[in-house]
């Protein structure tokens, strides 16, 4: 009788272990959950995407390269005019243009905040930088609208639209998300790197620059590709400040248009399943193709960062 009950006590899940097993089916759960709404998003967005070249025929090299954007006009072969050519370099152009201009300032304020000054830096930059992340995308465009747009036409003439003024816009947009993780990879490097410089003579610049910047590289790397992340996908500040202009771009200081503005102005101004409608979902799937590569980015630069504190 005492062996059956001492077994039968042994093979009883104890209330704790019933507990975590409940715990691990609602993880279980919650992440296929994830993984199906992602899923999900991916076959939608493709299969409407994909219409474009497989329902309407239209050639793959014509719509990527082409460099005239008018759906609803028929070219001289008889298919629809969907170059997307200008868009797609609209998009690349504020990614990059804001990334560059971005980065440095970030840099500084993220050594300022820990190497230079952390108690000034944590008591008045961290709250700015939080405002920042906090302010709506419409207020920054509206900003962009009645500032930044005006400025460029005082300075350099013409309308004062175009990718210049998107430019800034992104440039302020970005600038607290790759500041706020470039403090944090800043953080992250061993305090030993910084005694042994200092133990070797070198200066306090010298030990930022050569040892604490250098060790951190991978991890500012992936901010700023986080940052070119954020800047790619934006729609409704960008709309505001580029001109919306579906040509190819000439100048930073003439109209242009992105991805996202030429989307968010015509998604609700088509009908389901027409070429209009199709095209920009094709130009939706580019712009999630994108965010595959820079997210596959920024995996590689932090597995390539690893790897090398190691």
């Amino acid at each position: 009788m005492e062996n059956e009950d001492v077994k039968k006590a042994l093979t009883t899940k104890s209330k704790r272990a019933k507990i975590e097993q409940r715990g691990r089916f609602v993880s279980f759960v919650c992440i296929a959950l994830i993984v199906l709404v992602v899923g999900a998003i991916f076959y939608f967005v493709a299969s409407k995407g994909l219409s474009t070249f497989f329902v309407d025929k239209i050639n793959v090299f014509d719509f990527l390269f082409g460099t005239v954007w008018n759906p609803s006009a028929t070219g001289p072969d008889g298919k629809p005019l969907v170059g997307a050519l200008p868009m797609i370099l609209g998009s690349f152009m504020v990614t990059f243009l804001s990334a560059i201009v971005a980065t440095p300032f970030a840099i500084g304020a993220a050594v300022f905040m820990t190497e230079i000054s952390p108690n000034k830096g944590q008591k008045f930059l961290q709250p700015v930088i939080e405002l920042l992340v906090g302010i709506p995308s419409v207020v920054y465009g509206f900003i962009g609208l009645t500032v930044i747009v005006p400025f460029i036409r005082s300075i350099f003439g013409g309308t004062g639209f175009g990718i210049l003024s998107g430019t800034f816009v992104l440039f302020v947009m970005i600038l607290p998300t790759v500041t706020t993780m470039t403090v944090d990879t800043l953080k992250s490097v061993p305090r030993h790197y910084r005694e042994a410089s200092l133990a070797l003579g070198g200066t306090r610049w010298q030990t930022i620059y050569k040892v604490v910047l250098r060790a951190a590289v991978p991890g500012i790397l992936t901010a700023v590709v986080f940052g070119m992340a954020r800047a790619f996908g934006e729609a409704l500040a960008i709309q505001m400040v580029i001109g919306n202009a579906a040509l190819m771009p000439t100048s930073l200081t003439t109209p242009a248009s992105t991805l996202t503005s030429i989307l968010t102005m015509g998604i609700g101004n088509t009908i389901m399943g027409t070429v209009e409608n199709n095209v920009l979902w094709s130009l939706a799937l580019i712009l999630l193709f994108m965010s595959l590569v820079f997210n596959i980015l920024i995996r590689y630069i932090g597995k390539k960062g690893e790897i090398t504190n190691g």
